[in-house]
């Protein structure tokens, strides 16, 4: 699936993965390959990216993310990545 990270100020993350861990406003959740479409809001916690073997950590401030198409789209307040 396609994922893009993006902040008010910038894209951080644009590219293939395989999962993503979010930390949705009612519990930690994961987005896999060919998701139903979701729209959900997020908290503050740790966002983790899943490609190729490869994990990638970021810390987000609240925001929303949207899936569908096999396209997923988050849109984080401020990020830090780890």
């Amino acid at each position: 699936m396609t994922l893009e990270i993006l902040t008010p100020d910038k894209k951080v993350f644009e590219g293939e993965a395989t999962s993503v861990t979010l930390p949705g406003t009612l519990g930690s959740f994961e987005i896999l390959n060919h998701h139903a479409p979701i729209i959900s809001t997020l908290q503050d916690g740790k966002l983790v990216v899943r490609a190729g073997g490869k994990e990638e950590t970021f810390i987000i401030k609240g925001g929303v993310v949207e899936a569908l198409n096999n396209v997923v789209t988050v849109l984080a307040e401020g990020i830090e990545q780890r």
